[in-house]
């Protein structure tokens, strides 16, 4: 047995990615419910609420879940226990200084697990998935510690800023996965792929995106920040062609991998559009948090789940179904625009269609994870 399937380890996506998925299916419609019904429960879905526990809650743990690998029980027991408390410390009571500081100090601890597994890459390209994981947690640690930021980092500007920052970690690992998927599966067919990492484009997105990043909370240089962003869109849309996805058509899989990566240019070119026009950029900002990262997220949760389970990639339905649901519920929140409360059945099935899309993908992977567990237990 080997000592990724001792019972002293276990894969951090094991569990982390059921509760992440389970998480992200509850939070939507809670945070629905907590506006129009009246009542306003749960209290920490109200406002940008639910905003802060899909980057902070879902996105770290998937984060989790993809860096740290097999670990024993006393290294993911606290790290889990920490991210449940701060959970639903923040769903039940976010006024509450306990609540406040949890989440961050999650962040914090995951960012002293996993940073240090990149330094030790000669190239600074291949060493920037650690400072950019850094730089998300740290987020989590500024959007708690907001009231006492300059004017312009205000908690607004901060989950702004941290949905640009999930862009660039989606940018960079997103083609770190595509690119010699592609290859490999284009190899077997004959077909020669030069352009894989493709190293330039992925340097100028690393140089773009974060001074896109910085410049974002300032009113005076909002409109660089958008048009960074839709050079962005350019650079990802570019980099996508160049991988020749359409002799993949064998691949469900890598397909929607694909599609959440042209999210991301989608996502990019529509936020820097408003930023250039001066609109809101809460309905742009969906199409990275629900079409990208909706989309990327299930992807890689049940591509990584099928090849450790049953070392094969995901059905065709599920990667479809998958898709199919992210691509709806982005373009119907997009549509309900700045005043989302004025279409709410554009909002419920946005919704709806994600809550559904993750309980199923919630269910899967415990299913693939007793699957494991019964082979480990054979083996």
């Amino acid at each position: 047995m080997s000592a990724s399937q001792s019972p002293r380890r276990i894969h951090a996506f094991w569990l982390f990615f059921p509760a992440a998925a389970l998480w992200a299916a509850i939070v939507v419609p809670l945070s629905l419910f907590a506006v129009m019904s009246g009542t306003g429960w749960p209290p920490g879905l109200l406002g940008a609420g639910h905003g802060h526990e899909l980057i902070f809650g879902f996105a770290l743990a998937l984060i989790a879940g993809y860096t740290l690998g097999p670990q024993p029980w006393r290294v993911l027991a606290p790290l889990f226990g920490l991210w449940l408390a701060a959970r639903f410390s923040w769903l039940l009571a976010p006024e509450w200084l306990v609540s406040q500081l949890l989440s961050p100090a999650f962040a914090l601890l995951l960012a002293w697990q996993v940073v240090p597994r990149f330094q030790a890459a000669k190239k600074w390209r291949n060493k920037i998935a650690g400072p950019l994981i850094l730089a998300l947690c740290l987020l989590a640690l500024a959007y708690a510690l907001a009231e006492w930021m300059p004017v312009a980092l205000t908690q607004r500007s901060l989950m702004e800023i941290a949905i640009l920052g999930l862009l660039l970690l989606m940018t960079f690992m997103g083609g770190r996965i595509i690119a010699p998927a592609v290859a490999g599966m284009l190899e077997k067919q004959g077909i020669p792929l030069e352009a894989r990492v493709q190293p330039k484009i992925e340097g100028a997105l690393l140089i773009v995106l974060p001074v896109a990043m910085v410049c974002l909370p300032f009113p005076g240089t909002r409109p660089v920040s958008g048009a960074l962003l839709l050079l962005a869109s350019i650079l990802i849309l570019v980099r996508t062609v160049r991988w020749k996805l359409w002799r993949c058509t064998g691949r469900p899989d890598l397909l929607v991998l694909a599609l959440g990566y042209l999210w991301l240019a989608v996502g990019a070119g529509v936020t820097g559009a408003h930023l250039l026009a001066g609109r809101s950029l809460v309905p742009a900002l969906h199409l990275i948090t629900v079409g990208a990262l909706g989309t990327l997220s299930g992807s890689v949760m049940l591509r990584l789940a099928w090849q450790r389970a049953c070392r094969t990639f995901p059905p065709a339905w599920q990667v479809l179904a998958l898709a199919g649901a992210m691509a709806l519920a982005a373009i119907s929140r997009y549509l309900t625009g700045d005043a989302p409360y004025g279409h709410p059945v554009l909002l419920w099935l946005a919704s709806g269609v994600w809550a559904l899309a993750f309980s199923g993908l919630a269910y899967q992977l415990l299913m693939l994870f007793q699957r494991s567990k019964h082979k480990a237990n054979h083996a």
